[in-house]
């Protein structure tokens, strides 16, 4: 039921989805609800959202461990990969359930607002702690982690306004020798 919820969210925000076809999609029985989330939406909410951020974080070590060219640069433009087919796959109908969940609720619901911040900090560590791993400064990893976040978040929305891809091609293309230029060069054992 998190993985439909998350899924759900990622297509129609949270007031988009609604509790039964969560259960729908889950092919879940109706009673479970109650059973495994007893406060109910915003419960469920809420466990969909920090599992989508540690979605993101296994992302991003699985990008970090599969890279050929050891850069920030590399890291991006892998990170970016995962959403081009994500859009692509889904032709364009959804993007990432927790900006889709914080348009939608952050104003309105602050335990909500919590655990998207928890959500996005679960992302943003180990981010961080790839960029440090690729030579990036550890005064300034944490920064550019933000920044690739806000930028990829970004890239998302207007992919799918557009339903094209170059919002990701801007992204890699400006922002990857940024990044490139702030790491230092690994310092090799001799």
């Amino acid at each position: 039921m998190v993985r439909s919820a998350a899924q759900l969210i990622r297509r129609k925000g949270v007031s988009g989805t609604g509790m039964r076809e969560i259960v729908t999609e889950a092919d879940a029985p109706r009673g479970s609800l109650q059973h495994y989330f007893p406060g109910g939406k915003e419960e469920l909410v809420s466990d969909a959202l920090l599992w989508m951020g540690d979605v993101a974080a296994r992302r991003t070590k699985r990008c970090l461990s599969e890279l050929e060219s050891r850069t920030p640069s590399a890291l991006l433009a892998s990170i970016v990969d995962t959403w081009r087919r994500d859009l692509t796959n889904e032709e364009f109908s959804a993007g990432c359930p927790l900006v889709a969940a914080a348009a939608d609720t952050a104003a309105t619901s602050e335990r909500l607002r919590q655990v998207l911040g928890r959500a996005f900090d679960g992302w943003l560590e180990p981010l961080s702690e790839s960029l440090v791993d690729l030579g990036v400064p550890i005064d300034r990893s944490d920064n550019l982690a933000i920044v690739i976040i806000a930028a990829l978040e970004g890239a998302i929305i207007l992919a799918r306004i557009r339903r094209d891809l170059t919002p990701f091609d801007a992204l890699v293309l400006e922002l990857g020798p940024l990044l490139d230029a702030v790491a230092r060069p690994a310092i090799s054992a001799t």
